[in-house]
This record gives structure tokens, C-alpha cells and sequence, in this order.
């Protein structure tokens, strides 16, 4: 591993494959699933208030977009002043503009050192050994496309994989509509429709370990956005106010 990521990832090596021999005893051959699922839960549980503030972010940015309309139209040929205006908006709900993105864009490298640790032949100049374990007899390093292929056993574990997740991605986007149900038009939200479903794809052009991964990551983002959408409901008799998002 030559990356940036080397170090990090070296080190998650060693602590998912701890767990792992841990679990050995108790799981046998599916213990290097179970540390990759287990893994990943951790560490979504680390930056869970991040996403939260980034779903609170997107929330409001949705609630604002009428507001936000009316000041890039008024204030078309004055950038300077659509800047002072927009900024003072936001931080009259307590937010502001990048509220939404900063919380992502702060977990995106432990995310994308977990990912590259699934997905990674060798770690640290040694063969990844995560890789070795099965999931119904097939290897956790094997490939989809120029691999398994879509026939015999290890074909049907990879679709029933793919399945699970795509049917998460679904769930996904579900749960970002109730939450921000104002969507960009015409083209954006044919892309806004179809974006969720990529993870699919990656996961088609990833080992089976990366694929757990997506699954597991892909469903705990499914069910933060339920807790989300049931912590910010609004109260009995507020119906109408909007949802609390403190």
C-alpha cells in the first residue's frame, strides 16, 4: 500500500484481522465477515454525528430553497450582495451554506480507508489474509467481472450480494426524498434518481469483501436516516412548524 492511506490502513489491517482470529473460534470461516461487518459498524458509529449534522444541513438547505430562489433571482447581477444575503439567511436558521457537506467530506478518509483495506490484494508488502475467508464457500478476495462471472455458486453469491444492496441503495434514496423531498429538476433529478445505484456498480468491479463492506455501510446509512427522520418528527400539535433539528 504506496498511498496516503498506507499507514491508516496497515493499522486497520491489524485490528480488523485481530478481531477476526477472535471470532474464529466462535464463527469459524465467517469470522472474517462478521470483522468486516463489525468494522464497519464501529466506525459508522464514530462518525454518526457527523452524518447527522449533514443531514440537518441538507434539511434545512431544502426548506430554504424557495428563499433561495427569490434572492439569486432579485439578486442576479450583484454577486457581492446574493453572497451577504445568502450568508445572512443561513445563519439566521443557525446553519450555513456548507453545513452539509464539511460533516461528509470530515469521514471520507476513514470510509475510504476501510474501503481500500476490502479491496486491497496486499497490505503492508504481505498478502491481505482478510481476503482468504469465505462467504458460502467463496473467497473474500474473489472478483465478480473477470472472476466468479455470473454462473455457478460463487456467481449467485455475488448477485444475491448485489441484490441486498441494491434493494439498500433503493431504501436509501427513499429515505433521502422523505427527509429533502425538494429535488433539483429536469436532468439533476434524473442524475439525483440514479447516483444511489453506483454503489452497485462499484461494487460489481470490487472483491466480494468490498461488496460486505458497501452493504454494511450502505445499510447503516439507510437506518440513520430513519433514526434521523423519527428524532426530527415534529411533536404532537406542531404539525405544520417543521421538524425539530436541534
Amino acid at each position: 500500500m504506496t498511498t496516503i492511506f498506507g499507514v491508516p490502513v496497515d493499522a486497520a489491517y491489524h485490528l480488523v484481522f485481530g478481531l477476526t482470529a477472535a471470532l474464529t473460534p466462535v464463527l469459524g470461516g465467517l469470522a472474517a465477515v462478521a470483522g468486516i461487518m463489525l468494522i464497519t459498524i464501529t466506525v459508522r458509529l464514530i462518525v454518526m454525528p457527523l452524518n447527522f449534522r449533514a443531514m440537518r444541513g441538507q434539511v434545512i438547505a431544502a426548506r430554504l430553497g424557495p428563499e433561495l430562489a427569490v434572492l439569486r433571482k432579485r439578486h442576479a447581477k450583484q454577486p457581492e450582495r446574493l453572497q451577504r444575503e445568502m450568508t445572512a439567511l443561513y445563519k439566521r436558521e443557525g446553519t450555513s451554506m456548507f453545513a452539509g457537506l464539511m460533516p461528509m467530506l470530515a469521514q471520507w478518509p476513514l470510509l475510504s480507508v476501510l474501503y481500500l483495506l476490502f479491496r486491497s490484494a496486499r497490505v503492508g508488502g504481505a498478502p491481505n489474509r482478510l481476503l482468504t475467508g469465505e462467504l458460502f464457500g467463496v473467497r473474500l478476495g474473489a472478483y465478480w467481472l473477470g472472476g466468479a462471472g455470473p454462473g455457478g455458486r460463487a456467481g449467485l453469491v455475488f448477485l444475491g450480494v448485489f441484490a441486498v444492496l441494491g434493494v439498500l441503495c433503493w431504501l436509501l434514496a427513499r429515505r433521502g426524498r422523505a427527509m429533502a423531498p425538494a429535488q433539483l429538476p429536469g436532468a439533476g433529478g434524473a442524475l439525483g434518481r440514479v447516483l444511489p445505484y453506483l454503489t452497485v456498480v462499484i461494487a460489481a468491479f470490487a472483491p466480494l469483501a468490498a461488496g460486505i463492506y458497501l452493504v454494511t455501510s450502505t445499510g447503516w446509512s439507510a437506518l440513520e436516516r430513519q433514526l434521523f427522520r423519527v428524532r426530527t418528527r415534529p411533536e404532537p400539535g406542531r404539525q405544520g412548524a417543521g421538524p425539530a433539528l436541534s
